[in-house]
C-alpha cells in the first residue's frame, strides 16, 4: 500500500509507478558522481551527461523491478505498484507464488533483466568509436547493470538472492514459512556484516560517505529482513489459530416459540440489550434473530406471531466450522463485508461467534502484542483492524 508521501508519476503495463521523495536525494548524488567523473568532456557536457546517466540508472532499476512484476502477473498475481526510493526500487507484489519453482521465476526475473541489459549495452559499445563519449557512457551503464544484478543476487532477504534462497529452501523442505525464516536470518547476518564493513571503511580509510552508505544499506537490509520474519510469523499464526481459539459466546439464546411481544419486552427494553440472538426450541437451534426484522411485522401481530417467524435459519447465515483457520475467517469477513460470522459445531449447533475484535484479541495474545480492552471495543464497534497489523492483506496472501 502506498503512503501519501509517495508521488505517482504514471503507470507502465497498467502498474502504477511512484517516487519516494528521498529518491531525489540519490538522484542528486548520482548526478554529482557522474558529473565529476565526466569532467574531461567539459563542464556543460559533463553535468548534462551526469543527469542523463542518473536517469538511466533509475531506468535500469525500474526495468529490473518490472521484470519481477511481469513474471508475477503472468502467474495471476496482482502487482500493486513499483516505487523508486533511496535504495533503488521495489515492486509491491500482493501475494506469494503458488510453488517454489514459480517463486524462483519471480525472484530471478529482475537480475535476468539486468544481465540482459548488460549484454545488450556491452554489445552496443562494440559498434561505437573507442574515443566516443557515448561509448563511455553506454559502457558505464552496462557495468552498472551487471553490478545491479550481482548485488541483488546476494543470498539474503530482502534482496533477490534472498528470494532465490527462499525458493530453494522451500523446495528442499516443503515449508514456505521455514524458508522465509532462513532467508531472513541470512539477510540479517549480511546486514550486520555490511554495517561492520561500513564502519571499518570509515575508520581505516576515512571515506566517511562510502562507509556511511554501506552501513545504511546494511541497516536497510536488517530492517526489511526483520519485517519479512514478522509477517511470516503472523501468517503462521493466522493459519495455526482456529475458529475455536477466537470465538466467544457473546450472544443470547431465546425461545423460538415465544411471541414477538414477549421477546421485545424481555430483551429489547433492557438497558444494554445483547446485539446477537439465536432462537431455539425443542433443544435445537433454529437460527439467528435479526432485530431489524421486527420492523417488517406489524405491531398488531406481535401478540400472535412467534420469534420463529423472523428467524434466519443457520444454513442461510454466514458461518464457519470450528476448525476453520483465522486467516480464512478474516478473508470471509472482508470479502463478504460481514460484521461477524457464526461458528457451527460438527453437529450443526451454534458454538460461538467471531468478529474483528475477537480476532485481534486472540492474535495479540498469541504474539505477545499489547492491545487494550478499549482498542478491542473500538474494533468491535467500528469493524476495522488496527492499521499497523494489516491483517486483511496478510490473510489474503497467506491463504492464496
Amino acid at each position: 500500500m502506498q503512503t501519501n508521501t509517495n508521488w505517482r508519476i504514471g503507470s507502465l503495463f497498467g502498474i502504477p509507478l511512484f517516487l519516494d521523495p528521498l529518491w531525489f536525494l540519490i538522484l542528486g548524488l548520482a548526478t554529482l558522481n557522474f558529473g565529476v567523473a565526466y569532467q574531461e568532456l567539459g563542464t556543460v557536457w559533463a553535468w548534462s551527461a551526469g543527469v542523463v546517466m542518473a536517469l538511466l540508472l533509475f531506468t535500469s532499476v525500474l526495468l529490473h523491478e518490472l521484470g519481477h512484476s511481469l513474471v508475477a502477473r503472468s502467474q495471476g498475481i496482482k502487482v500493486n505498484s513499483i516505487t523508486l526510493f533511496l535504495f533503488g526500487g521495489i515492486a509491491a507484489i500482493e501475494e506469494e507464488s503458488k510453488t517454489p519453482g514459480k517463486a524462483f521465476q519471480v525472484a530471478i526475473a529482475g537480475p535476468a533483466v539486468s544481465i540482459a541489459l548488460f549484454v545488450l549495452l556491452r554489445l552496443g559499445t562494440d559498434v561505437l568509436p573507442e574515443t566516443s563519449a557515448l561509448r563511455m557512457m553506454i559502457g558505464d551503464l552496462a557495468r552498472i547493470n551487471l553490478v545491479l544484478a550481482l548485488f541483488n543476487l546476494i543470498p539474503g532477504l530482502p534482496l533477490d538472492g534472498g528470494q532465490v534462497l527462499k525458493a530453494a529452501v522451500w523446495k528442499a523442505t516443503g515449508d514456505r514459512f521455514q524458508a522465509v525464516h532462513w532467508a531472513a536470518k541470512t539477510g540479517k547476518i549480511l546486514g550486520y556484516a555490511a554495517i561492520a564493513l561500513g564502519l571499518a571503511v570509515d575508520y581505516f580509510t576515512g571515506e566517511l560517505v562510502t562507509g556511511l552508505w554501506i552501513a545504511l544499506l546494511g541497516w536497510f537490509g536488517i530492517r526489511n529482513a526483520t519485517t519479512y520474519d514478522r509477517v511470516t510469523i503472523l501468517q503462521e499464526t493466522l493459519l495455526k489459530l482456529k475458529a475455536t481459539d477466537a470465538m466467544t459466546r457473546d450472544f443470547r439464546i431465546v425461545d423460538a416459540n415465544q411471541t414477538l411481544r414477549s421477546f421485545a419486552d424481555l430483551y429489547l427494553l433492557e438497558t444494554n440489550p445483547a446485539q446477537i440472538y439465536f432462537a431455539e426450541s425443542d433443544g435445537r437451534y433454529r437460527g439467528m434473530v435479526a432485530i431489524d426484522d421486527l420492523r417488517t411485522v406489524e405491531r398488531s401481530e406481535w401478540e400472535t406471531r412467534t420469534v420463529d417467524a423472523i428467524v434466519h435459519p443457520l444454513t442461510e447465515i454466514p458461518s464457519v466450522e470450528e476448525s476453520t483457520s483465522i486467516a480464512e475467517i478474516i478473508n470471509k469477513l472482508e470479502k463478504e463485508q460481514l460484521p461477524r460470522v457464526t461458528v457451527l459445531s460438527p453437529a450443526g449447533a451454534v458454538a460461538g461467534i467471531i468478529d474483528r475484535g475477537d480476532i485481534v484479541r486472540t492474535v495479540a495474545q498469541n504474539l505477545g502484542l499489547r492491545i487494550t480492552d478499549a482498542e478491542i471495543k473500538r474494533i468491535k464497534e467500528e469493524g476495522s483492524y488496527p492499521q499497523g497489523l494489516q491483517l486483511q492483506l496478510i490473510a489474503k496472501s497467506t491463504t492464496n
